[in-house]
């Protein structure tokens, strides 16, 4: 189990190396073979603390107390994985020798899609950022997201290494069945096409602004990034169609429109002619604020606004405050409570068509992509910070999830962080430019627009939910059939 659990981490972003999830799928099949429930259990949880202990580490910046709770409950979820995989054929020198039902090794792909779909919803609304599915964005099976979305690519590579625990465990007609399922969830999803059900609709010329500066930095409000992103948005030449600048950039008391810091952006606008986004807070009271984004024209007018739908518990909102903060010192990180946004999230820039829009932590969460897409957007801006993270780790997963979202849905997605990574993702999730941390840097390029929705985009995850469900619960309804037929 520590085994698997090593190679699940190793998969993941930075590291990307997205073979080792179906192996740890295999090492961690093998390790539940032929054993009864309590086993599988404990080794479960073993799988979890070692996967998810490093794999999460990056909390320790915030808070101590909860990494340590989260690792439990991932862990918790683990050990249900581990409990609906239902042991399969004893190895030699196991300790039990109760035989294994047939396509018990299509339960634990199954389950893990499943632990996938509850990390997207639960709790507090999802915390996706462990998801194994991040680790396939270079790996094959992606070509699968516009069919059944992160579900599916996650899904198809746990078979892969489910076939090969078939192989090693399995008599001759299950192995050839195995090695079939292997062989076409390896094909057949490069075969697929990069986009289906949509089309192309022209380009748009886009300049992503990252200022640069410290990293680690948990109040990004005592940097003055807006000097810094202003200071480099001097180089940006010509008149590009959209100028994207990253979350959270600016802080005023008010609406920003009615400040001297959105004169400056007015300002820039103007002198560039062009649209641009701008990430802001605006602080609401002494206990609220707003996360948004600001379009100006190329006039200096105020064209639109998206405000953060999906915000961060315990990073822009404590849930049950009133409980939580006489236990912590969170408030101390997080003093004020996000109003959470309302309306379509999609931007109407001068000149060009609807662009949908997601803030940071919304990237992870393919039903907020959705709702960009479905309003029209036609790509997805994605401004984000993570500047409060010292290392790689939570920078590479999100521009993993944005690299699935942009497969996923058919669109090129613009990611703009304060100080990395920003990137310029095409359509079918190939990156064609990511920035340095901490540097300052102007990124620009024609990306194109689509329109039409992909399978996935019409239909969300509803299929795969539903195959998942049969699966793990099939073989117990043969089970009990045969043995009432007895």
């Amino acid at each position: 189990m520590v085994t698997a659990a090593t190679l699940w981490w190793l998969a993941l972003p930075p590291r990307g190396w997205w073979e080792l999830f179906p192996l740890g799928v295999t090492a961690f099949m093998l390790a539940l073979a032929g054993r009864p429930l309590r086993e599988r259990l404990w080794l479960g949880a073993l799988a979890g603390v070692v996967h998810y202990g490093i794999a999460l580490r990056w909390l320790t910046d915030f808070t101590g107390g909860g990494y340590l709770a989260v690792v439990v409950l991932e862990t918790a979820l683990l050990v249900l994985v581990a409990a609906v995989s239902f042991g399969g054929p004893t190895r030699a020198g196991a300790v039990t020798r109760r035989p294994g039902r047939r396509g018990w090794w299509l339960t634990t792909p199954a389950a893990l899609v499943l632990l996938e779909a509850v990390q997207n919803r639960f709790p507090f609304g999802g915390f996706p950022l462990p998801s194994l599915g991040f680790s396939q964005v270079d790996g094959p099976f992606l070509g699968a997201a516009p069919v059944g979305g992160s579900l599916l690519v996650t899904g198809l590579a746990a078979l892969t290494g489910a076939a090969v625990a078939a192989l090693v465990l399995e008599s001759k007609r299950t192995r050839a069945v195995a090695a079939i399922s292997a062989l076409v969830a390896l094909v057949v999803p490069p075969a697929l096409p990069d986009t289906p059900g949509t089309a192309a609709a022209g380009t748009l010329d886009a300049v992503l602004v990252q200022g640069g500066g410290a990293r680690g930095v948990h109040v990004i409000q005592s940097v003055d990034a807006t000097a810094e992103h202003l200071r480099a948005a001097r180089g940006i030449t010509g008149s590009p169609d959209l100028v994207l600048m990253p979350e959270s950039i600016a802080h005023v008391d008010g609406p920003i429109g009615q400040t001297s810091v959105g004169a400056r952006f007015a300002d820039l606008a103007r002198r560039l002619e062009t649209n641009l986004v701008v990430g802001t807070t605006e602080a609401e009271g002494r206990d609220r604020f707003r996360n948004a984004s600001v379009l100006w024209g190329p006039e200096g007018n105020l064209l639109g606004r998206y405000e953060k739908h999906h915000r961060v518990p315990f990073g822009e909102y404590l849930p049950m405050r009133d409980l939580v903060e006489p236990l912590s010192d969170l408030t101390r990180l997080v003093p004020r409570d996000a109003i959470a946004g309302q309306g379509p999230a999609v931007l109407q820039p001068r000149g060009t068509p609807p662009l949908g829009i997601v803030i940071s932590y919304e990237t992870f969460f393919p039903d907020r992509v959705a709702a960009a897409v479905h309003a029209g957007g036609q790509l997805v801006l994605a401004p984000t910070s993570a500047s409060s993270f010292t290392g790689r780790t939570v920078p590479a997963i999100e521009v993993a999830a944005s690299r699935l979202r942009a497969r996923e849905f058919g669109r090129a997605v613009l990611q703009a962080a304060p100080t990395g990574y920003s990137a310029i993702i095409r359509p079918d999730g190939a990156l064609t430019d990511l920035s340095g941390l901490g540097t300052r840097e102007l990124m620009r390029a024609s990306v194109p627009l689509r329109t039409g929705l992909t399978p996935y985009a019409r239909m969300g995850d509803t299929p795969m939910l539903v195959l998942a469900l049969l699966v793990l619960i099939a073989p117990v309804g043969v089970h009990a059939t045969r043995r009432r037929s007895v």
